[in-house]
């Protein structure tokens, strides 16, 4: 049984080598995460190069997703660790400093964005070290001095949160923009944008990278309170998103993240874009070879929601066991599959005519009970408004691009089966029969629903519906193995 969600791996150390990213395409792995956060340019152009060589070994497509940084706002270096205690104060200067305890329960350290400090309140609540430690705002002005309300050990770097606070941030920094004019040049397939609050930090994202030449699909994370409000405005600018739970565990009450998880991802799946659900998923598999039941929950439930992709971040990157941790969740994947609600028939409006052309393909095929549908596309528009009808079928991706087949890789349900030369959809369909059957993708006895546009080549004309039926298919192997092609096939 293959899965219909789709696995994204971060690389790191763990995984470090052509053979190790092998095995975990083998074991379900559908695209790879490169986590600029961490490492250079170097260290990921060589990941980016093991990428498409194990790409290339398996004979299979692999989409890569390049994690911009964003504005991460941090504490200074401090001159050791501590451990805040309930009732300490935290003073927060403009100036950069080595952090470190002025008096007995007064600690003063620096952040790496100051102009945020103009923005605070009193009462306003300031998280750090991903939330472990909460301190209240009782002091605004030149420093701005907090109250420590849940304790915890802090160190260098960690970063903070400000969870009642419109910070209003550039969503690029400097090395943003370096690293984007990077994955531009060399190619990856989709440029996941860190910190976003509002449409116009990925419209401004966009413009950027068409500046380069870029045509990355632009990933929008969510992981700001003010992104969920403006949730209608983002998706609307972007390709797709991430629901990015770590920091929205923090930006939002914790007990909200289901709620909102379930709300992000229903919207994705109505606009047709696909959502990535992430963060901690098997966590306890970074050095455990077992998952824990709650883990294994939840990445059961984030398939029953409706994710288009599952995450893993640390178990794949520096975890011990980063196969296993693949092979647990593709099984799981498979295991809730069987029990997911397939065929969203008539449960979304609209946008456009090729909505009801895809509809109605995913209606004939569940009543035909045909084998997969083979949807041939030039830009991956069709593929991915086929998707989110949700049918059981595979759907069979026929594109002349390269790039649009990586791009595929993301999308629920899909499988970039086939590239093909043809000039027309005729002569497309032709040499997929052949080499479909050829390379045991299609069976001689099965049906197909086959989707196609005419003109052919222009994104949005989906208007092509037919079946292809089980004599046809050995009918056009004939005529493909003697290179006759029908010129009244239509």
């Amino acid at each position: 049984m293959k899965k219909h969600c789709k696995i994204l791996a971060t690389v790191g150390p763990a995984c470090h080598s052509v053979e190790r990213l092998k095995e975990m395409l083998q074991a379900g792995v559908n695209l790879f995460r490169l986590n600029f956060s961490h490492g250079d340019h170097a260290y990921h152009l060589e990941s980016l190069e093991m990428i498409r060589e194990a790409s290339r070994q398996q004979g299979i497509y692999v989409g890569v997703l390049q994690d911009i940084s964003g504005p991460k706002v941090r504490i200074g270096k401090l001159k050791k660790d501590v451990f805040l205690e309930i009732g300490d104060k935290i003073e927060f200067v403009r100036e950069e400093i080595v952090g470190d305890f002025v008096e007995p329960h007064h600690l003063v350290v620096s952040l790496n964005h100051p102009e945020l400090l103009d923005k605070l309140k009193p009462g306003e609540l300031i998280y750090l070290y991903d939330g472990i430690i909460c301190a209240r705002v009782v002091e605004t002005g030149e420093h701005i001095i907090a109250e420590v309300i849940s304790g915890g050990m802090l160190s260098s770097r960690k970063g903070v949160n400000f969870p009642n606070t419109r910070l209003d941030l550039d969503v690029l920094t400097d090395k943003d923009r370096k690293d984007i004019a990077w994955g531009v040049e060399h190619g990856v397939d989709f440029m996941a944008i860190s910190f976003v609050q509002k449409a116009e930090d990925m419209v401004r994202v966009r413009a950027l990278v068409e500046s380069l030449g870029g045509r990355q699909d632009l990933i929008a994370k969510i992981e700001k309170f003010d992104a969920v409000e403006n949730i209608d405005a983002i998706l609307e600018e972007s390709d797709g998103l991430m629901v990015a739970r770590g920091d929205l565990g923090i930006e939002i009450p914790y007990y909200r993240v289901p709620e909102v998880q379930k709300m992000l991802i229903r919207k994705a799946n109505e606009a047709a874009k696909p959502v990535i659900t992430a963060t901690q998923m098997l966590l306890s598999m970074t050095h455990s070879e077992r998952a824990t039941r709650a883990e294994i929950s939840d990445v059961a439930n984030a398939v029953l929601d409706g994710s288009d992709a599952l995450m893993l971040s640390e178990e794949s990157a520096i975890g011990e066991y980063p196969v296993e941790a693949v092979a647990t969740m593709s099984a799981t994947i498979k295991e809730a599959e069987k029990v997911y609600p397939y065929f969203k028939i008539h449960e979304f409006a609209y946008n456009d005519e090729m909505d009801v052309i895809d509809e109605s393909a995913v209606n004939l095929v569940e009543n035909i009970e045909a084998e997969a549908i083979l949807a041939i596309t030039s830009s991956g528009q069709s593929a991915r408004k086929l998707s989110r009808y949700r049918p059981r079928q595979p759907i069979y991706a026929v594109t002349h691009s390269e790039e649009i087949a990586r791009k595929l890789t993301l999308v629920w349900g899909v499988i970039p089966a086939f590239r093909s030369k043809a000039e027309s959809a005729r002569k497309m369909m032709i040499d997929i029969i052949r080499r479909g059957l050829e390379e045991g993708i299609l069976k001689k006895e099965s049906n197909y629903v086959v989707t196609a546009g005419d003109p052919p080549g222009v994104p949005g004309t989906t208007n092509i519906i037919r079946i292809l039926r089980h004599h046809e298919l050995e009918h056009f192997a004939k005529l493909a193995r003697e290179k006759r092609i029908p010129e009244d096939w239509e």
